[in-house]
């Protein structure tokens, strides 16, 4: 536990009987009128923040109390909904009192962050009433003051198996009920580091928001498997009408992934977080601890289906269903959707979908041929393993490596599977002086676009440019997963591989 936050004690429900038989469910809340009233107060109240979080005009000062006079009664009438959270809720109110009373400067809530500990209450269909001064990852990059409604999954297979060999106290799965603007974008994620706060501490969690995952894999790959004409296993097609299992799946995912950051054979600081590496460095971590949950999952699927189903408890059987499916997402999430999502400015994530459609193709288990994808999946497994076992590899030796020749391996092992740009200095080979120099200067080399799209993927991103785009905002409860790719697929038809 972290010295900054303060072990975490549920207080009492201070109340008549009758106030917690009226107990509200999360959702009931999203229709409350304190909840309308807060989440209307916070838009207008952003329309005054820079971009670091203040309010530095002092015209403007008397309009941002006159909406604080709306934030704070809005969250106290609220607060009893939320009694699993009512340390966090009361410390809240006084982030925000005292940032008013120091005349909106930058904001600091780092007591009502600390107060906030939602991975001690993992528990199904469990809601949060989440309000920060903060930053979206992939939305807005203003610490602006959000406010959003949250819904926790937390299925019982997934408590057994983080119970088991994957424990993971840190990871809290979410679904969206209601947000403001800053989640009305591509992030899916509510990370404690994204809180304006005087001080870092020792976070204790973070949170992913599961359904708008589920959301947009279900959207990308319907228009993806129409496009290219791959006929999904029925399994797999079964996710693309059910928003619900496909949240399961995303949780079971991410749980094992984000423990793997952390896990295996490893350079100090594995995520580089601290520090400027060559964008590729982070393709590889973020695509390591993917194929790690696929490895995982096909160890549990093959463990689990080689005992009878009558032997396996009911989490069991559960388990090994979704093993297999979290298998499916790994591979069409990376190939359909990261690849081709976002600029080709040092786009970690896409080249990792690069990556792993590259050297499925090259291992002969994925096929473009006939103007037609198609997958042999009983040989996917042992091919994407092998991938899995190169990146461990070069991580091992990487603990007995100088930071560049480390660097230098890695481009090596891409350039075996992936073409660099025709112009890279890479690809030549760096000069002298900078292999002699320092770090930033092999950073310096990097292309922006140091692996471009192959002609595949070229033809594929104009097809599903929009289909991707359609996903920014999208939840498990407002998406029409359904909808239908752009236009025809000839450009697609005429791509070779």
């Amino acid at each position: 536990m972290s010295q900054f936050v303060q072990k975490f004690t549920q207080d009492a429900i201070v109340g008549e009987p009758e106030v917690v038989e009226d107990q509200l469910s999360v959702r009931e809340v999203a229709d409350h009128l304190a909840w309308r009233r807060l989440r209307d107060a916070v838009v207008a109240f952003r329309a005054l923040q820079t971009d670091d979080g203040s309010i530095p005009d002092q015209s403007d000062h008397a309009t941002a109390s006159g909406y604080l006079a709306t934030i704070l009664p809005a969250i106290a009438e609220l607060a009893p909904f939320f009694p699993h959270d009512a340390t966090y809720l009361a410390a809240l109110q006084r982030d925000f009192a005292r940032w008013e009373a120091h005349d909106f400067g930058v904001p600091d809530f780092l007591d009502s962050l600390n107060a906030f500990q939602p991975q001690e209450h993992r528990v199904d269909g469990l809601g949060h009433l989440v309000v920060f001064p903060m930053y979206t990852q992939n939305g807005s990059a203003s610490r602006f003051v959000e406010a959003v409604l949250v819904e926790v999954i937390w299925p019982e297979f997934v408590a057994e198996l983080e119970a088991g060999d994957y424990g993971n106290k840190l990871f809290v799965a979410l679904r969206f009920v209601d947000f403001t603007p800053g989640y009305d974008t591509n992030s899916a994620v509510l990370f404690p580091e994204t809180v304006a706060m005087r001080e870092i501490p020792t976070f204790t969690w973070g949170a992913i928001f599961q359904d708008r995952e589920a959301a947009r894999y279900r959207r990308v790959v319907r228009a993806a498997a129409e496009i290219t004409k791959l006929e999904l296993p029925d399994d797999a097609a079964a996710m693309l009408d059910d928003q619900g299992l496909t949240e399961r799946v995303f949780v079971m995912w991410d749980i094992i992934h984000d423990r793997s950051h952390m896990r295996g054979d490893l350079p100090f600081d594995p995520f580089m977080i601290k520090q400027r590496m060559p964008f590729f460095l982070y393709s590889l971590e973020e695509l390591r601890c993917d194929l790690t949950a696929f490895r995982e999952s096909v160890h549990l699927e093959r463990t689990l289906s080689a005992l009878p189903d009558a032997n396996l408890a009911e989490a069991q059987r559960e388990i090994r269903d979704h093993a297999r499916l979290v298998q499916y997402a790994v591979v069409f999430d990376r190939v359909f959707r990261f690849a081709i999502t976002g600029s080709r400015v040092r786009n970690y994530d896409g080249l990792g979908g690069q990556l792993l459609f590259a050297w499925m193709h090259q291992h002969d288990v994925l096929h473009w041929t006939d103007t037609q994808l198609t997958i042999d999946w009983d040989a996917v497994p042992d091919v994407i393993i092998a991938l899995s076992d190169q990146i461990n590899e070069l991580y091992r030796r990487s603990i007995d490596r100088p930071k560049s020749a480390h660097w230098l391996a890695a481009y090596e092992m891409l350039t075996r599977t992936l073409t660099p740009h025709p112009a890279s200095k890479w690809a030549r080979g760096l000069p002298e002086e900078t292999l002699a120099g320092m770090p930033k200067g092999y950073t310096d080399a990097v292309m922006d676009d140091e692996f471009p799209l192959s002609m595949f993927y070229e033809a594929l991103n104009k097809k599903m440019a929009k289909v991707i785009a359609s996903t920014a905002g999208i939840t498990g409860s407002s998406s029409d997963s359904s909808a239908s790719p752009v236009g025809d697929v000839g450009e697609v038809e005429g791509a070779a591989a």
